[in-house]
């Protein structure tokens, strides 16, 4: 991605999902010519038993999976944060699931900078 040089727009989003489980959720799905600064993971468990998180970034939507968190322990009825701050441009894809069945509430805080 070229630097900007023009005129663009900056936003705070969220993004979410209520009851994560071992399937793949997709939080960010990044578009050309757009920086995403995450700001905050926020998970809760509700189904009473011990989860263990993946957190992850497949790479211009390629496959190649770079872990933030992997197998992230979260007790039951705890609520764990992920609060170090890191970007992704482009193509990128922000995902997360559970290593087993259980049921997990996810928010995400970043800004979206849009230079097309």
């Amino acid at each position: 991605m070229a630097i900007p040089s023009g005129s663009g727009t900056e936003v705070l989003k969220r993004a979410f999902h209520k009851g994560v489980t071992t399937s793949e959720i997709t939080l960010i799905t990044g578009v050309a010519n757009h920086n995403y600064t995450i700001l905050s993971l926020i998970c809760c468990e509700r189904a009473g038993a011990t989860e263990l998180i993946n957190f992850y970034v497949d790479t211009a939507a390629s496959g190649n999976d770079l872990y933030l968190l992997d197998s992230q322990s979260l007790g039951a009825y705890q609520t764990f944060v992920f609060n170090d701050k890191f970007v992704i441009t482009g193509t990128d894809k922000l995902h997360i699931n559970l290593d087993s069945a259980g049921t997990v509430d996810v928010i995400l805080s970043y800004i979206d900078q849009d230079w097309s």
